[in-house]
């Protein structure tokens, strides 16, 4: 029996256009941002490659790594219904991006486009898997707009596929290393306990965020099959066009006491470390490492970020 206190709000759809007013400038640079939601439900982990990336007259919304298997991602996005003119920058994309993974986003789907993806999966090489997902927006009476991610076309054997390359990259790895690569963050934890607080991110949790509110940035900081490392971004809903140019205006100062330079802007004053993870001290030395670079970027985020915000 229902509890008569409690009470329950209806889900609305939202029109993907009051989130987004853009494609380009507000869309593609929040999924950037976001891209474990979307690994989420697509079930494959998800690295940032790349945004608006050349392809001939043509630049592909996002390109991402499946850090799984290498595998080349494909990511094409649009705020409007899908149409054939996106279905053939998916298709000159494929080619020209020597992609394997393609996943087409959008708020609505033509039937004859949903026909196209379930065509390609059947007709293609096992090695190449087409998405067709559904963007939704959502939101119960005045709560935050929330975005939902629907798969409505996937390869038919995708599941099995999933759990076959996790066996294969299991079995691959040797399984004391891996047991001390997860061992890694309660390592580090001894040396900076506050990150059992910080907010965790990317597939499987391999990303620590530490916010440093003062200067409105998180330093992240990530677990990788090679090493450890972090680097500057903006806080969650904050994307590129809003943080970059800060972090530019800034760029002098931080290099000075960071090392690193501004760099890629995806990974803005990216410091990492190799590590051998069958090696239990090369653990424990990157750990310390990580927390000592961790409070570097901390001190100087806050120094010359929030002196930028005073001027």
């Amino acid at each position: 029996m229902t509890d008569p206190s409690v009470s329950f709000g209806t889900l609305v759809d939202i029109e993907a256009r009051s989130a987004w007013g853009h494609e380009a400038h507000d869309f593609t640079p929040w999924l950037a941002d976001n891209l474990d939601r979307l690994s989420d439900a697509l079930g494959i982990p998800l690295e940032l490659t790349g945004r608006e990336v050349r392809n001939g007259r043509y630049s592909a919304d996002i390109l991402a790594t499946n850090p799984a298997d290498s595998s080349v991602v494909l990511i094409e996005n649009q705020l409007e219904a899908s149409d054939h003119t996106h279905l053939g920058q998916v298709m000159t994309y494929l080619a020209g991006l020597d992609a394997h993974v393609v996943v087409w986003l959008a708020p609505n789907f033509r039937e004859e486009h949903l026909s196209a993806v379930r065509w390609l999966n059947q007709h293609t090489d096992e090695t190449f898997s087409f998405f067709a997902v559904k963007l939704r927006v959502v939101q119960i009476a005045d709560s935050p707009l929330a975005p939902l991610f629907e798969v409505l076309e996937k390869p038919n054997s995708w599941d099995k596929r999933l759990q076959s390359k996790a066996r294969a990259v299991r079995s691959s790895v040797s399984g004391e290393a891996a047991e001390r690569r997860e061992l890694f963050w309660p390592a580090y934890a001894e040396i900076d306990p506050r990150v059992e607080s910080d907010l965790k991110a990317g597939a499987g949790g391999g990303t620590r965020w530490r916010p440093v509110r003062e200067a409105g940035v998180v330093i992240s900081r990530y677990v990788s099959d090679y090493g450890v490392g972090l680097f500057i971004r903006g806080e969650r809903g904050k994307g590129g066009e809003i943080t970059l140019p800060r972090l530019e205006a800034a760029a002098a100062g931080l290099t000075a006491e960071l090392g690193p330079e501004l760099g890629d802007a995806n990974f803005p004053f990216l410091a990492n470390r190799q590590v051998d993870w069958s090696d239990p001290a090369d653990i424990e030395a990157a750990a310390t490492w990580l927390a000592q670079q961790t409070n570097k970027y901390e001190v100087a985020v806050q120094r010359h970020l929030a002196l930028e915000e005073q001027a």
